[in-house]
């Protein structure tokens, strides 16, 4: 579990980093100038601390993949990260229309891919936590 558990840590910092380019790339400038100023700040505020939190989680996984597997603290953890991807792999399905991205090859080739990320995410996540309920000795 120890290179998925880097694997993953990698992705979700590259996942964070992704972030500083929403702007440019949504448009946000114009897409969110209708917007009153708490609306539009509020939506750059959240997405700055989305993309700390999933650093957050990529850097512990990159440094404490052994606690995460091997304490209580980290399976408690790691069922918390499980049902968070959980969440956030329904969201890609049932929170989005897929008007965004039906017929259209990039935006459907990145609904896959995260959609296989998110999935992985929660595998990982929920089956180490499954591991620390079941361990072998």
């Amino acid at each position: 579990m120890d290179i998925h558990f880097k694997i993953i840590g990698y992705l979700l910092v590259a996942l964070a980093l992704l972030h500083v380019g929403f702007p440019r790339r949504f448009q946000w400038e114009a897409e969110l100038k209708p917007l009153s100023l708490l609306n539009r700040q509020m939506m750059y505020v959240h997405t700055f601390f989305v993309a700390v939190v999933v650093m957050m989680m990529g850097v512990l996984c990159i440094t404490s993949a052994a606690e995460l597997q091997n304490t209580t603290l980290g399976h408690r953890i790691t069922l918390g990260l499980g049902v968070f991807w959980a969440l956030r792999l329904g969201i890609q399905f049932f929170g989005y229309s897929s008007e965004l991205w039906r017929g259209k090859s990039f935006e459907t080739t990145v609904h896959i891919l995260f959609s296989l990320l998110w999935a992985y995410l929660t595998i990982i996540f929920l089956y180490s936590y499954w591991l620390g309920l079941n361990p072998t000795e």
